[in-house]
């Protein structure tokens, strides 16, 4: 499980949510991934979510990108929380 703060009035970079304008929401990348990288190496998925944290400038350590790809590889949910500031 990762563990990420975010301030309030950054929260639409982390979810996909229609009301917001932000546009590269970290959930809708995550979420393309899962659907379309499931079974694939972890090596080949963790640089994807690396610029998707990065375009939505979210500071995901490298493990918890890690962890996610490895998610994402096994086609197995990821729990993430979030502390919203």
């Amino acid at each position: 499980m990762g563990e990420i703060s975010v301030e309030r009035q950054h929260l639409d970079r982390l979810l996909a949510d229609s009301a917001n304008t932000y546009g590269a929401p970290y959930q809708r990348a995550f979420s393309e991934l899962a659907e379309t990288r499931r079974g694939r190496p972890v090596a080949e998925i963790l640089p994807l979510l690396r610029r998707a944290a990065d375009q939505a400038l979210l500071g995901f350590t490298d493990l918890d990108l890690r962890e996610q790809a490895q998610a994402i590889s096994l086609g197995k949910p990821y729990v993430l929380r979030v502390t919203v500031a």
